[in-house]
């Protein structure tokens, strides 16, 4: 059989470009913003993971040409020869202090760190119980480190201590979750969690890449935002979202980041971040330290769209974040009411089969600190307009059977 095979069987996407519904790689022409330029329109972006909206600030933007001036465009090897940089020891250190753990190391991006991590605190002998909605890397790190892996039903506690149960006393256990779950914006049930660790002699690590910035009062993520930042034993974050950099990073006791900094295969045989990059990072987490009244602001503005799209009769998922999902099912009417959405100045993300079962699909909405009430209100009515003009689920479902078309 040819390889290829697969590739060639692939036909969706031709698919659903012919129907004109394709939503993704739209391009940028302006940086990250509350309104920006895209494919040669204006657009209010509330599809961004830009959450204080520090791309764009000026002593952010003059750290990444300062460090680029100084240092050059890139590190040329590995954090563990030649490509570690005082900034990086720098950005460390300050990490390690606003989170109020021991120590951190950095990684290259967000997925590697969850790669790293896993994969070097886990092993053949080891238990992985992870909640089933957790994001892609964290299913690739349980698998590169060949730890045994359960899931449990979405925050389904009961069922977290049905699969802890599981698991021989004399294994190791290690609950990993997302602190904010990047789809739905919920919150995992930590209070619980802990408890459960505890009963259970489990550690805990927290996919935080969308708590930090956005949750607990100073900002620093989910277990702040629950008062259990001394109970939570590994917490991972990253710059591409409040922190407006690119990469990731690992906070902990010094010698578990020890153990890791040594022994994680991602993080050994990768290049460090460029100095813009750390340095952007550095100037973000001290706006945060500075500014944490941006985080109130952010979540101010969120419950003003999550109000405003409620009373314009639109169905939205509960959350606790800056993350909103609208409610839609069929999963073309959803491409759909993206497409017509984007015409219409608004650019949202679909999120539709397999992300989700087939007729369940939702429109991800997120927010930034740096939104207007006015902007916001004019996204809402756009958005209440749009689903409410556009053909119900069994129009679309009758197309896309019609068609043979599937996600699945």
């Amino acid at each position: 059989m040819d390889l290829f095979q697969k590739c060639k069987d692939f036909t969706i996407i031709d698919n659903v470009k012919k129907e004109g519904l394709y939503p993704y790689f739209h391009y940028l022409t302006s940086g990250q913003a509350p309104v920006v330029e895209m494919e040669g329109r204006p657009v209010i972006m509330i599809g961004s993971n830009n959450y204080l909206g520090l791309t764009s600030h000026p002593e952010v933007v003059k750290a990444a040409l300062d460090a680029t001036k100084k240092y050059g465009s890139g590190c040329s090897g590995s954090r563990y020869l030649n490509g570690t940089l005082d900034l990086h020891m720098e950005l460390e250190s300050e990490i390690a202090a606003f989170m109020n753990k021991e120590d951190c190391m950095v990684f290259s991006t967000g997925f590697q760190s969850n790669l790293g991590i896993i994969s070097a605190i886990a092993g053949r002998n080891d238990y992985i119980i992870g909640d089933k909605e957790n994001h892609a890397s964290i299913y690739d790190a349980c698998r590169l480190s060949y730890a045994k892996l359960l899931r449990y039903e979405h925050s389904d506690m009961a069922d977290l201590e049905r699969q802890l149960q599981n698991v021989p006393e004399d294994k190791g256990k290690l609950i990993v979750t997302d602190g904010v779950f990047s789809m739905g914006g919920d919150l995992c049930k930590l209070p619980e969690i802990v408890k459960l660790a505890k009963k259970y002699g489990a550690r805990i690590m927290i996919d935080d890449a969308h708590g930090l910035g956005t949750c607990g009062k100073c900002g620093r993520g989910t277990a702040e935002h629950f008062g259990l930042e001394k109970d939570v034993d590994l917490i991972m974050g990253t710059f591409s979202k409040s922190l407006a950099s690119l990469g990731g990073f690992l906070v902990a006791d010094r010698k578990v980041v020890d153990f890791v900094r040594h022994n994680s295969r991602p993080f050994i045989y990768s290049a460090s971040i460029p100095p813009s990059n750390a340095a952007s990072a550095l100037a973000a987490l001290r706006l945060i330290k500075r500014e944490p009244q941006m985080v109130q602001r952010l979540k101010d503005l969120t419950e003003f769209m999550r109000k405003a799209l409620v009373e314009r009769g639109v169905r939205i998922m509960p959350s606790e974040s800056p993350i909103v999902p609208i409610i839609v099912g069929e999963d073309f009417r959803t491409l759909y009411a993206c497409k017509v959405l984007f015409e219409s100045g608004v650019y949202v993300n679909p999120v539709v089969a397999p992300a989700v079962p087939v007729g369940t699909s939702i429109i991800r909405t997120s927010f930034m600190a740096t939104h207007t009430e006015e902007v916001l209100a004019k996204a809402a009515d756009i958005i209440a307009a749009t689903l409410q003009q556009i053909p119900d689920d069994e129009y679309f479902r009758k197309i896309r059977e019609e068609k043979g078309l599937t996600f699945n």
